[in-house]
């Protein structure tokens, strides 16, 4: 709580972050405070018939880092949707993008409306009117500024917009100007479950290090770890996924409706079944509910994936949490005060500036196939499978040990589209938390996100002083 007496805001949030990282870099006051400031801020009404008549919708986007180019950042359909809140999504873009080393200056955007209030053909006439607005300011372009889906849109959004942009600028590159679209309309397999996908890479890559797992009384790797995730929305859902499939035990999941929690372990298949029969996921067999959402982050665990909205931890139930990792999947779950405390009881807290970048890496490669006009494995899975096919011929010839069809077609395979798009997230995933971690330990940052903050501001420090504008 600052001196004032009014509550840190979220975007006030990220800057108290910046500020503590860049401390821990030489760059001179007028750079950071170039690095820092939204360059762009489009706020702007429009109007929309409904049943009742005429509804007044409120949007924004924000470009927060013209360093590079174009801007790249998700766009939420929300009621709490407001300029801070967007603002504060557009300069965690900026240091995830650098964090993860994809060439995007950070965006984002939001219309305030709750997209369960509207039918779909209402919500079609949103989206498109919202995408008209940006093309009329210059603020979408595959070379200018790529939105993506967010908390309350999905690829069917995505379809909305590209097609609305490329009647407005019928080019070949016109597909490249948002992500996360539907495959049939240029989008790239494996984008749906990136940023869970990546929230799994990142907390088994932290598990990995013995060392740091000593230091919490814990084993290394992600085997028996109890793990509580809070939202089963695209990113939590996949990332209890593909924990779950790690070898951790799912012990308590939690929804806007309540949380369920059993202690032996819950099967996310089936919680994901009851809740599509009930609408809810409490009253799940053999697990107790948890009427207050809110609870599930004070449950005993390993590990606590908070994946819904921001600022769900603070000061007031952080000292509660008794999981020893702490992995955001969400934006800005964390206040600075809860992690202040959090910090001090011990906990390893990493951020989502690194941890929920795996749905902006996957972007990236989906941008990249849009303006390549080539799905990516097309041009080698063939030759990579017949050379393979022949390795292993020769093999079998020279050394008269037969293999099996299933073996045979198992060893020769090829690297489809999907092959290739969850090893590239997974390498970068890997190479970042090693880039952060090794960054926290050379310049003696006292946590991973200042860590993860201050690596990035020295990435985009460079870009600037490359380019000569801050000689």
């Amino acid at each position: 709580m600052p001196a004032n007496g009014h509550p840190v805001s979220f975007f006030e949030n990220v800057n108290i972050n910046f500020d503590k990282a860049s401390r821990y870099t030489e760059h001179p006051k007028g750079l950071l405070d170039q690095i820092k400031v939204c360059n762009s801020v489009y706020q702007f009404q429009f109007p929309i018939q409904t049943d009742d008549g005429y509804e007044v919708i409120s949007a924004w986007r924000v470009e927060h880092s013209h360093h590079k180019l174009p801007t790249k950042g998700g766009i939420r359909y929300s009621e709490d949707v407001n300029e801070d809140e967007v603002k504060a999504l557009a300069a965690l873009m900026t240091y995830k993008c650098a964090v993860v080393d994809v060439p995007f200056g950070g965006a984002k955007g939001g219309i305030k409306i709750n997209p369960k209030r509207y039918s779909v053909p209402q919500l079609q006439r949103i989206t498109r009117r919202y995408t008209a607005e940006l093309i009329k300011k210059n603020f979408i372009g595959p070379g200018i500024d790529v939105p993506a889906p967010d908390y309350g849109t999905s690829e069917r959004e995505m379809a909305w917009i590209v097609d609305t942009y490329m009647a407005f600028n019928p080019s070949i590159d016109a597909q490249g100007c948002v992500t996360g679209k539907p495959v049939s309309q240029g989008g790239i397999r494996g984008r749906r479950e990136a940023t869970g996908r990546g929230v799994f890479f990142g907390i088994r890559e932290a598990c990995s290090i013995a060392e740091d797992m000593k230091k919490l009384g814990l084993t290394p790797g992600l085997e028996g770890k109890r793990v509580v995730v809070q939202g089963l929305g695209n990113v939590g859902y996949h990332a209890a996924k593909f924990l779950q499939e790690g070898g951790c035990v799912i012990v308590g999941l939690a929804e806007y409706e309540g949380a369920i929690y059993n202690a032996k372990g819950l099967d996310l298949e089936e919680v994901m079944k009851h809740r599509r029969e009930t609408r809810s996921i409490l009253n799940f067999p053999g697990a107790m509910n948890i009427p207050n959402t809110s609870d599930a982050l004070e449950l005993d665990c390993d590990i606590l994936v908070p994946a819904a909205l921001e600022s769900v931890i603070t000061g007031a139930n952080a000292p509660k949490i008794k999981a020893k990792i702490i992995g955001e999947g969400a934006n800005g779950p964390t206040t600075v005060e809860a992690e202040e405390i959090l910090l001090k009881n011990g906990v390893l807290v990493l951020p989502d500036m690194y941890l929920n970048a795996g749905g902006v890496t996957v972007s990236y490669f989906e941008w990249l196939k849009n303006l390549q006009h080539v799905r990516m494995g097309r041009m080698a899975k063939r030759f990579t499978e017949t050379s393979y096919d022949q390795l292993i011929s020769t093999f079998e010839k020279k050394t008269g040990v037969h293999l099996s069809a299933d073996e045979r077609k198992r060893l020769v395979h090829g690297p489809d589209e999907v092959d290739l798009v969850n090893s590239g997230l997974e390498d970068t995933m890997i190479v970042a938390y090693n880039e952060i971690r090794e960054f926290k330990h050379r310049v003696g940052c006292p946590d991973l996100r200042t860590a993860a903050f201050a690596s990035a501001i020295d990435k985009i420090a460079r870009s600037y002083l490359e380019l000569g504008i801050f000689p």
